[in-house]
């Protein structure tokens, strides 16, 4: 894989900021038509938030080894492709040069292009390709079972490219309880000891029966196409990075849905959403990131998880991103301390860092809303965050504490250990501590004389709330009414102004005050 890294001088200056970042750097292969700064969303990528932003890098995410991933990846040229016919013990090749067949197990020992069609009921395509150059598995309606292991298994190659041809549906499946336990075994149905593209515009459905649906023992990235994930672990893992430019994907997997699980340094093991639309249920972590996970661009659905998005770093610089999680709903955890103490889940700073600096976010969580063991910083976007009800979690939850600079958040949970801005925040922020908890169902607003400045429609009960919006000055007091209703451009269940006509006050607070009763947070 390739390994090059940015430039020293940009590592130096990562190493200094720490957080969010607007700049250039070093440029890597995106989808086609697209030109995509390394970490950063392609320029083309449809998402709901702030275009602006779509070319920025944040700092934490510029130490990452770069794609290996070109544009023309999923191109190919029909006249000089190598189409094989697969049927069940009558498959046929155009050309025998790099293409051995022996019985239902078609072996491809040569770089090239090769068209799969037709049908494998059980048997399986394995590449073993040393010299250099790319292998391009063109789909085009085909489809692959195999009882026995990989339908598809890319022992060796230089590079592996699996295209998904236009107006096609194929399938690919693995058995149920074969052998994984040798290193290095195949275990998925679509799996890749080398760096991995999957590009085109056609559909791929993939079901791994034993493991995972889709893996690479190297770097993974999707450029375009239909990727459909049912998996009975992991549904698409990429050992150095996994990285979505585009397309659609939708994964169901009974433990990661995303995943990324290199630890080797913090230059991998990173998980990159830069485009397209990722829809996925969990059984653990939605996504989960040894290294970073950074979203820049597209759209990102947890509809179930664990933990929604885990990882060392979560960056969420642009795109739109709605989480549903039992525990944490974004967690950013290197698993020490640097302050040596009890680790990622102890009390102590480990370093981490949760940085939203535009995009939306609309999380809804049964523990902490938003989990950092060291800080979380927001400039920019929207951060909507509907958590706990149970008092042993926060809507917001961190070790090291929270800056807000800019953008809005709306943080709404129990009061136990609700947390609010630190000292640093340059943006105005309220907090309101309700004497009695505030049903699921009801719309709250803040108001200041006659303005409605937010409203949000609580998911479930709230006994605390916690809002940076424009029209919030620190000092100046504002009425909480309870039983009005939204404006109608919403983003989640918040929304900018809104109607108190029917509804009743509950409370005055004053902006910039914590309420007392929680653990709160550093900067106090």
């Amino acid at each position: 894989m390739q390994t090059k890294r940015i430039a020293a001088g940009i590592a130096a200056l990562v190493a200094g900021l720490g957080l969010a970042a607007c700049g250039t750097t070093s440029t890597s292969k995106a989808a086609a038509g697209t030109t995509t700064t390394v970490g950063a969303s392609a320029a083309t990528a449809s998402n709901a938030a702030d275009s602006s932003s779509s070319t920025a890098t944040s700092a934490l995410l510029t130490d990452n080894v770069e794609s290996h991933a070109e544009a023309e990846d999923a191109d190919y040229d029909t006249a000089s492709a190598i189409t094989i016919t697969l049927a069940d013990g009558a498959s046929t090749s155009s050309s025998s040069t790099g293409v051995t067949i022996d019985a239902d197990t078609i072996t491809i020992s040569a770089p090239g292009t090769y068209v799969l069609t037709g049908t494998l009921s059980n048997g399986s395509v394995v590449v073993n390709a040393d010299a250099e150059g790319k292998v391009r598995l063109v789909l085009d309606n085909a489809s692959i079972t195999n009882s026995a292991g990989a339908a598809i298994d890319i022992e060796a190659a230089d590079e592996a490219v699996v295209v998904l041809a236009d107006g096609t549906t194929n399938t690919l499946a693995d058995g149920t309880g074969y052998d994984t336990s040798a290193e290095d075994a195949p275990n998925a149905a679509l799996f890749s000891m080398a760096d991995l593209t999957i590009g085109g515009t056609g559909t791929v459905n993939v079901t791994g029966n034993t493991n995972d649906g889709i893996a690479s023992k190297d770097g993974l990235v999707i450029l375009d196409g239909t990727v459909n994930v049912t998996a009975m672990d992991d549904g698409i893992r990429g050992k150095d990075y996994l990285i979505v430019e585009g397309g659609t994907v939708t994964v169901g997997a009974n433990d990661d849905a995303l995943k990324s699980d290199n630890e080797t340094d913090d230059t991998v093991g990173y998980v990159l959403i830069a485009g397209g639309t990722v829809t996925v249920e969990a059984g653990d972590d939605g996504v989960h990131a040894e290294g970073d996970l950074g979203v820049t661009g597209g759209t990102l659905t947890v509809q179930k998880s664990n933990e929604g998005l885990e990882g060392a770093n979560i960056v969420i610089e642009n795109g739109a991103v709605s989480v549903v999680a039992s525990d944490d709903g974004l967690n950013a955890t290197s698993g020490s301390s640097t302050d040596g103490g009890m680790g990622g889940g102890g009390m102590q700073n480990d370093g981490s860092q949760l940085v939203i600096s535009g995009g939306t976010t609309v999380v809804n969580a049964d523990g902490d809303g938003l989990d950092s063991n060291g800080t979380i910083a927001i400039s920019g976007g929207t951060t909507i965050v509907s958590g706990p009800t149970m008092n042993g979690n926060g809507s917001l939850d961190s070790n090291g504490g929270i800056t807000v600079t800019g953008g809005t958040v709306l943080a709404a949970g129990s009061s136990g250990m609700a947390e609010a801005p630190g000292t640093d925040s340059t943006s105005d922020w309220m907090q309101v501590g309700f004497s009695s908890t505030i049903a699921a169902g009801q719309t709250i607003s803040i108001v200041s004389g006659d303005e409605v400045i937010a409203s949000y429609t609580t998911v479930k009960e709230v006994a605390n709330l916690v809002v940076a919006a424009d029209g919030i000055t620190s000092g100046s007091s504002y009425d909480v009414y309870v039983g009005g209703r939204l404006a109608d451009a919403t983003v989640g269940t918040y929304s900018a102004g809104g109607s108190i006509e029917r509804a009743s006050k509950v409370a005055t607070v004053t902006a910039g005050q914590a309420t007392s009763g929680g653990m709160g947070g550093p900067g106090h």
